[in-house]
């Protein structure tokens, strides 16, 4: 067993039911740190007494897939890439284990203001733009000031995650293993070694937060949608995440289509 899957194995349960009541409370600041994980072991394995791991059905460790919607020239890669100010994101999320699937929009406007919005989708249809799906992406994106281009699939992402409640109530954090990227030809990526640890706090730094910072992580600009693409795609403009493709995804195993 590694080190990360020790660290949350000793933790104790919380319900989905008890989670969303703690979440419905929290106005979330997020930050996004990308790990080794003999490092996030380290850190997991000294979360405070008292912090507690979504458990359904006797599994805490759950699986997700996602997949990413864009442009035959990549204009919403592009837009994240050089830091535009409006940019979007577009993909379905499934829940593996419940069998239950969204099509979720993420845009920034020119103002900054990032707003995040899903409807309820087919789980037949996840890997699938529909028509409706389509008006619905037009209409957000027409919120922000962009024209919606031809959109298709280009990357599906899958992970296992554990979602973390800590000891005050009213933060959480997710801890992300097991990644695996393929594009729409194929070629798949796998990073065993990375470990994705978000935090979810209502103001400044949370338990998580501090506990990284004292050994010595901070903040990364990472994005399963767009740092994979970079990693896949070497062609690519990837200097924004230049340091988490370096740290985090040089020993990445590939597998041509």
């Amino acid at each position: 067993m590694s080190g990360v899957a020790q660290a949350l194995g000793r933790l104790e349960p919380v319900s989905l039911d008890e989670l969303t009541a703690a979440a419905a409370l929290l106005t979330r600041v997020d930050r996004k740190y990308a790990l080794r994980a003999g490092d996030a072991g380290a850190v997991l394995g000294r979360l405070p007494e008292g912090t507690r791991a979504l458990e359904i059905d006797g599994e805490r460790s759950l699986a997700y897939a996602s997949c990413y919607f864009d442009s035959p020239d990549l204009l919403a890669y592009r837009l994240a890439a050089h830091g535009r100010r409006r940019r979007f994101k577009l993909r379905t999320r499934t829940y593996v284990d419940a069998g239950r699937s969204y099509l979720e929009l993420k845009t920034r406007g020119g103002r900054g203001t990032t707003v995040k919005e899903r409807i309820e989708y087919a789980l037949d249809d996840r890997e699938v733009l529909t028509d409706d799906g389509r008006a619905y992406a037009d209409e957000g994106l027409a919120a922000i000031g962009l024209a919606a281009p031809p959109l298709a699939p280009v990357v599906e992402t899958t992970y296992r995650r554990t979602t973390l409640l800590l000891p005050d109530g009213a933060t959480r954090a997710t801890v992300d293993t097991e990644l695996a990227w393929q594009l729409d030809d194929g070629t798949t990526m796998r990073t065993p070694g990375l470990v994705i640890v978000e935090t979810k706090a209502s103001s400044g730094a949370g338990p998580v937060d501090r506990l990284l910072w004292r050994a010595g992580h901070r903040p990364d600009r990472v994005s399963k949608f767009a740092t994979g693409l970079a990693a896949l795609r070497p062609d690519l403009p990837s200097n924004r995440w230049h340091g988490v493709l370096r740290r985090c995804f040089a020993d990445a195993e590939r597998i041509a289509a």
